[in-house]
């Protein structure tokens, strides 16, 4: 059973948009998979947190899911009925009266007009009042948005249809179907499906703006020796150069191996955080080696990074 997404950063549904930020970095610097190699558990738990904040991250996306339109996943839910729907319309209190129409509530602009234009044709004054707008959320992984994909959305008539996700596609963007919402009844044309894209999250890539972020975790030897290694990008491995005595926290950039940019064929950056790991277990070799070098050697990383600290 899925977590709402509330309890899975430990809030409450009154939470301001400043307390979901810091307890979505909390909890994903302790669970990140990186702090947890082969920990299948810490990998669904980073998951999780990373979905919930990117449900609850945008104001709008939020409010539709405590207004009950969205389920945590962000796909849509069956729109509410009331008694009012199925009532008889004889004598009945509850039936709407003349002239009421739900889009009005919506306060959306467009609704708003398409229902004037839709009223004006009911009455008989020649306007074939264009269909109703349909609006769908479609979850898409992370590297679907990068490199660009086809995926199938389900319509509400039960039909599905392929849409093509663009590389570089945006959190909350939002694709425009023409003539697959509702179909006219005066003969106009139907409207459209609007659909948003939510983008997942992804264990090791993350994104700002039109860069991928990485942490790369190295060895002790890899950091002080220097060496090529291996390094993810959206398009594949490619090979990265560890410049010799590199430290933990230091960042090395591969030009065009980011996002697609909204205008253009040019390509972001992907940035490349190293982490240096230790070995799982130390042995007498490498133990003897660093007490001798420790004997022989006076560096203390701390006396230039804490200066201003006293």
């Amino acid at each position: 059973m899925r977590l709402e997404p509330y309890d899975v950063l430990g809030l409450s549904s009154a939470a301001t948009a400043a307390e979901i930020k810091q307890a979505y970095r909390k909890l994903a610097r302790a669970h990140h998979p990186d702090l947890h190699p082969n920990d299948a558990k810490a990998e669904t738990t980073f998951k999780d947190i990373s979905a919930a904040y990117d449900l609850l991250k945008d104001a709008a996306t939020r409010a539709r899911f405590d207004a009950g339109e969205i389920d945590s996943l962000g796909a849509e839910k069956p729109p509410r009925q009331y008694y009012r729907d199925f009532s008889d319309a004889t004598g009945n209190a509850y039936r709407p009266q003349p002239g009421y129409r739900a889009g009005f509530a919506s306060g959306d602009p467009g609704d708003i007009f398409a229902e004037m234009l839709r009223q004006r044709g009911e009455d008989g004054q020649g306007f074939a009042a264009p269909g109703r707008d349909l609006r769908f959320t479609l979850n898409v992984p992370f590297l679907d948005a990068a490199r660009g994909a086809e995926m199938r959305v389900t319509l509400g008539d039960g039909g599905d249809v392929a849409v093509r996700i663009p590389p570089g596609a945006e959190d909350g963007q939002v694709l425009r179907l023409r003539g697959m919402g509702r179909a006219s009844q005066r003969g106009g044309v139907s409207g459209d499906a609007l659909i948003t894209l939510s983008l997942q999250a992804n264990p090791v890539f993350r994104r700002d703006g039109a860069d991928i972020l990485i942490t790369l975790p190295i060895s002790i030897d890899e950091a002080i020796l220097g060496a090529k290694v291996r390094a993810p990008t959206i398009s594949g491995p490619v090979s990265l150069t560890i410049p010799a005595g590199t430290s933990s926290g230091r960042v090395l950039r591969l030009r065009g191996r980011g996002m697609a940019k909204a205008i253009g064929s040019e390509k972001g950056d992907q940035r490349v955080e190293l982490r240096i790991v230790a070995p799982p277990k130390i042995d007498a070799a490498l133990s003897d080696f660093m007490t001798n070098w420790r004997r022989t050697h006076s560096h203390d990383p701390r006396t230039t990074t804490l200066s201003g600290a006293t």
